[in-house]
């Protein structure tokens, strides 16, 4: 049995392979690259032995899903799979399994760490702090009393909601599945968007979620109302997030994803805006996710080969 980590996977190496091999018996085969490449030749040639293949993030379109004859699994280290060919692995019935919970903590964590910077005006109040500036038109805002949406209540979505909780907010949401979460309020999406004066978004990218925040969507919105997407960049329309912070329609923004994986081109509509921080997809990575989701990843391999697999998608 052959694995190829197709990619790094933001573990050093050693550390990687031992993770790897307290999973894996000794008579599984483990390559390592240690560069990440895209082209499609490549990835075909890296994996054309491999009957299991462990990538992240990476995107496998069909040719490399065709191109790598021997495959029979997928361990995405991830826990969004819309950077892998789907149908292709479904029509040669390639077993797909995913890292749902590893960054949980993580983008939780950076939900806050946006919205606080907008909120607290950090990044211009450093900027001032340095050039022998006040506080002077940089008196922001807390969190206590304020109404907090959040969009999807998967396993992010529920700790984003508990800890706006905490932070005294009132807290709504919007899910296709609704839990039982002490605290929070399930309404319509038109509801929470004309209610709250934050909104979170955690869900994932499909179909019924492509567009789902649209010139309409932000015009329901309260003038000092605060956008977070550390979702998936397709799930907002830039262009038209970029209109209502420019035009002053919402008050602010935090957005971790883009249409693209970083690196974004310098002219994307959103680099123009009004009040928006960026950041280059990075909510899932802290060092300690990225470890959680290598154990998480080749348990899966683990679990696989055995005939019981696990995070099927």
């Amino acid at each position: 049995m052959k694995v190829v980590i197709i990619e790094p996977l933001g573990v050093e190496e050693s550390k990687l392979m031992e993770i790897a091999k307290l999973a894996l018996s000794d008579e599984v085969e483990i390559v390592y690259y240690d560069t990440k490449v895209t082209d499609t030749e490549t990835l075909i040639q890296r994996g054309k032995d491999a009957e299991i293949i462990v990538v992240a993030n990476l995107p496998l379109n069909a040719d490399v899903i065709n191109g790598c004859k021997k495959l029979k699994m997928l361990a995405v280290a991830f826990t969004g799979i819309d950077h892998i060919a789907m149908d292709a692995c479904r029509k040669r019935d390639i077993t797909v399994c995913n890292c749902a919970g590893y960054s949980n903590a993580a983008v939780a964590d950076l939900v806050f760490g946006l919205l606080i910077s907008i909120y607290r005006n950090i990044i211009p109040c450093n900027q001032v702090v340095r050039e022998e500036g006040t506080k002077d038109g940089l008196v922001g805002f807390e969190l206590e009393g304020k109404k907090f949406g959040v969009v999807g209540t998967g396993a992010i979505g529920s700790r984003v909601a508990k800890i706006a909780d905490a932070f005294g907010c009132e807290v709504y949401a919007y899910s296709r599945t609704k839990k039982e979460i002490d605290g929070i309020t399930y309404v319509e999406l038109d509801e929470l968007l004309k209610t709250c004066d934050v909104v979170s978004l955690h869900v994932p990218l499909n179909a019924d979620t492509k567009g789902l925040i649209e010139k309409d969507q932000l015009d329901l919105m309260k003038e000092n109302a605060v956008l977070i997407n550390t979702a998936r960049g397709p799930v907002v329309d830039s262009e038209a997030l970029a209109d209502a912070l420019n035009q002053g329609k919402i008050a602010g923004a935090g957005v971790d994803v883009f249409e693209v994986e970083p690196p974004v081109k310098k002219d994307h509509p959103l680099f123009g805006a009004k009040n928006l921080i960026a950041t280059p997809h990075v909510a899932f990575a802290t060092k300690e996710a990225l470890v959680k989701r290598a154990i998480i990843d080749f348990d899966n391999v683990k679990y696989y080969l055995e005939g019981n697999p696990v995070n099927v998608m």
